[in-house]
């Protein structure tokens, strides 16, 4: 048991020096960007897709041709590897209060003052001060409150472009979207995901957030400012062995 002990100390403190070794070496370098080219919408672009059928001859020079260089042509996302624009903007907020208050309070009193003559004669032999005639009596009383209150407010407004990475059979469209934007030693890392009907989507080739089933939405960081918000690897693991 205690090999065993020390066995999981050993390898607590060496995956400890692997992350900290990580995190030493880009000291005084800023935070590199994920390469675009690895990304899963990278690999739709470039994917083959099925060749459109030729135009016919005599609708070459046609106006109403269904080409997706034609005036009037739909240009919406419809098809793996196409491209559209994903709309956020979030504004929630919710307030929640409620207050609780108990009291309770009771009192119980037993005697016997007469009963055939016998407290009488229990109350001789009773010690001083003692009598029938207040047998027993006890109080109680306890009072609880409780107050909560909870305030949030979110609030979110932000632009990316994600791309069809899947057509699924019943025509709905999965997307997936990355931004990353690099200010100074800190990286902003925006992430949009999910599930999108084609007819939802704009006339410009845009889709509101709360059209998209299944959405994860994330919004974060690495870098320096992100680091330092984070609690050390001592603090965290603290956190959760401590019963307290």
């Amino acid at each position: 048991m205690r090999q065993n002990a020390q066995l999981l100390l050993a390898c607590g403190l060496l995956a400890i020096g692997v992350s900290a070794c990580g995190r030493v070496s880009q000291v005084g370098r800023t935070p590199q960007m994920t390469e675009a080219a690895t990304s899963a919408e990278y690999e739709a672009m470039t994917a083959p897709v099925i060749p459109e059928l030729p135009a016919r001859p005599d609708s070459a020079a046609s106006l109403w041709s269904v080409s997706q260089n034609s005036l009037v042509a739909d240009r919406r996302a419809s098809n793996r590897g196409d491209i559209l624009t994903v709309v956020i903007e979030i504004n929630d907020q919710a307030s929640i209060q409620n207050s609780s208050g108990r009291s309770r309070s009771s009192s119980d009193k037993v005697s016997i003052p007469a009963m055939a003559g016998l407290s009488q004669r229990i109350d001789e032999i009773l010690p001083e001060g003692a009598s029938m005639d207040e047998l027993a009596e006890a109080k109680g009383s306890s009072t609880f409150k409780g107050s909560g209150n909870i305030s949030r407010k979110d609030k979110i407004t932000l632009r990316v472009a994600a791309t069809v990475i899947e057509r699924l059979p019943n025509g709905v469209l999965r997307i997936e979207g990355s931004q990353e934007v690099r200010v100074n030693y800190e990286i902003r890392v925006l992430t949009v995901s999910g599930f999108v009907r084609p007819s939802d989507i704009g006339r410009r080739n845009e889709i509101a957030y709360d059209r998209i089933a299944g959405a994860r939405i994330a919004y974060g960081g690495r870098g320096q400012i992100s680091d330092v918000q984070q609690p050390r690897y001592g603090q965290q693991v603290a956190d959760i062995l401590l019963p307290y």
